[in-house]
């Protein structure tokens, strides 16, 4: 008589949020889940617009939360099908959409020792160190599980420069493409 297999309610639990740093987490989170022969739990925390505050002070709340959860919803599987296509991640799949700061829904999500937590590691910069929550650095000090923190994809700070580059308004020049590009 054989037991439970070791990867028996084992969960690979990653954070998304749409963006290019959580796509490279979510797509490593599902390759972590086929390693382990896991079931992957991509989850998107959102909160209301203005906190719980704002909440309080709208008019109708019932009916705008439920807009901002759908909204969410939207994109979290707008991030799925990113990753994915339509083919799924190849394995057994539980998209979650939590109401909560990203650090505390994740936490709280992978809750059993055998869960793994993925997160974005995020950008680098003193900037946005000094002046940003980091959601990878909240799991590592709180969870009770294994944290992977995947670091951004070297494409990102490429595309960070373009978004600068237009930003500033700073224009290519066209003569220089043509006579690049064999003109004449």
């Amino acid at each position: 008589m054989s037991g439970p297999s070791l990867s028996a309610g084992q969960r690979v639990v990653v954070g998304v949020s749409g963006s290019l740093g959580s796509l490279t987490a979510l797509c490593r989170a599902a390759d972590e889940a086929r390693r382990r022969d896991a079931e992957l739990w991509p989850v998107l925390a959102w909160e209301p617009p203005g906190g719980e505050l704002g909440t309080r002070r709208s008019p109708a709340p019932c009916v705008l939360l439920d807009e901002w959860r759908r909204l969410a919803a939207d994109r979290l599987l707008t991030a799925l099908h990113d990753a994915f296509g339509d083919r799924g991640p190849g394995v057994p799949m539980n998209a979650l959409v939590a109401r909560g700061l990203p650090g505390t829904a994740l936490v709280r999500t992978a809750d059993r020792e055998n869960d793994v937590l993925v997160v974005g590691a995020g950008r680098r910069s003193h900037w946005h160190r000094a002046f940003s929550r980091s959601v990878g650095r909240y799991c590592l000090t709180h969870a009770t599980c294994p944290v992977l923190a995947i670091p951004p994809s070297p494409l990102e700070a490429q595309l960070a420069a373009v978004r600068r580059r237009n930003a500033w308004g700073l224009r290519l020049d066209a003569g220089r493409l043509s006579s690049g590009a064999g003109g004449d």
